[in-house]
């Protein structure tokens, strides 16, 4: 049976108050921010992880910790300070086949605040193989649960990244920008088989320089990359390391006033130490397709948001 996901999501309180200033008019991009955006998608997102271990003999030993794969589409609507997304895995796919009771949860959104930009991430897998030595065995009730985030700030003001996180601007000229990143993530990773030792809890903090570039091909077309390098540190249980944070991203568009697509791929890496005695390296990758259509919101909804942007600011 596909498993289905649900997200619903407020921008509110104080990143709502801002999000809904108008945008002041700028040469290097278009907004959107008076549509409503509607559009499908295709999702395939996983959370993998690698132990590296010395054993007696000096070889190093290396295991995979897979997640059954589930693929999704589904369907988001955003307007104002509401997005609304719903997504299911169906059996049509192959990735979703043979996968048992296996289960993805995720959750991805950012809030972008003027120059500031805020990623929230929660992942929550049932259903792993273990990888050893091209032999795989399969673990079923294991479980990883992730939650965190990324705070950037994008330092030239004519870059959108809006551009990349969703179609609510459109960049009109090339430009990049110099973007910092704070990120921190934890992680519970557990075994299902009983004792309190069958679990470990990760947490990972990194500070990374990234840099991102729209390189606008014409009115319609434009091809986005980013990559970002960083370290910091990283607690498995009582093991602190030092931790390499790495983070690429390229997307493709197309654009015009009501209909877009565009194909959005990220992988995102944190690599411990290789001085230390148990080393967890912690991948998380993705693969977004989505067509869209932008439109003017019926009166009556326009009304209602524009009632509470006056009681509530928002």
């Amino acid at each position: 049976m596909g498993i289905k996901t649900f997200c619903f999501i407020v921008f509110g309180g104080l990143f709502g108050c801002y999000a809904q200033e108008k945008p002041l008019s700028n040469p290097y991009f278009k907004a959107y921010d008076d549509n409503v955006i509607a559009s499908m998608y295709y999702l395939d997102v996983s959370n993998t992880f690698r132990f590296v271990t010395s054993i007696s003999d000096g070889s190093t030993l290396k295991v995979d910790l897979i997640p059954n794969h589930r693929q999704q589409i589904g369907m988001s609507v955003s307007y104002k300070f509401v997005d609304v997304s719903y997504g299911i895995s169906p059996q049509f796919f192959n990735a979703n086949k043979d996968n048992g009771d296996s289960k993805l949860f995720n959750i991805s959104t950012r809030f972008i605040v003027k120059q500031w930009m805020q990623t929230l991430t929660f992942i929550n897998q049932k259903g792993f193989y273990v990888n050893e030595f091209e032999v795989k065995f399969p673990f079923s009730d294991m479980r990883s649960t992730k939650i965190g985030g990324i705070t950037s700030y994008i330092f030239n003001p004519n870059f959108s990244l809006k551009t990349i996180a969703n179609q609510k601007q459109w960049q009109t000229k090339s430009s990049g920008s110099f973007v910092p990143n704070f990120a921190i993530f934890y992680t519970n990773l557990d075994l299902n088989d009983g004792p309190p030792s069958s679990q470990s809890d990760i947490l990972e903090i990194a500070l990374s320089p990234s840099y991102y570039y729209n390189f606008v091909i014409n009115n319609q077309f434009l091809i986005s990359a980013g990559v970002a390098v960083g370290g910091g540190i990283n607690k498995v249980d009582s093991h602190i390391s030092g931790v390499v944070e790495s983070n690429i991203s390229l997307k493709t568009g197309y654009n015009t006033d009501s209909f877009f697509a565009f194909l959005n791929l990220n992988y995102f890496a944190f690599g411990q130490n290789s001085n230390a005695n148990i080393q967890l390296n912690d991948n998380i990758s993705s693969i977004n397709f989505t067509v869209g259509y932008r439109f003017a919101p019926p009166k009556k909804v326009e009304k209602i948001f524009e009632t509470v942007h006056q009681k509530t600011g928002l």
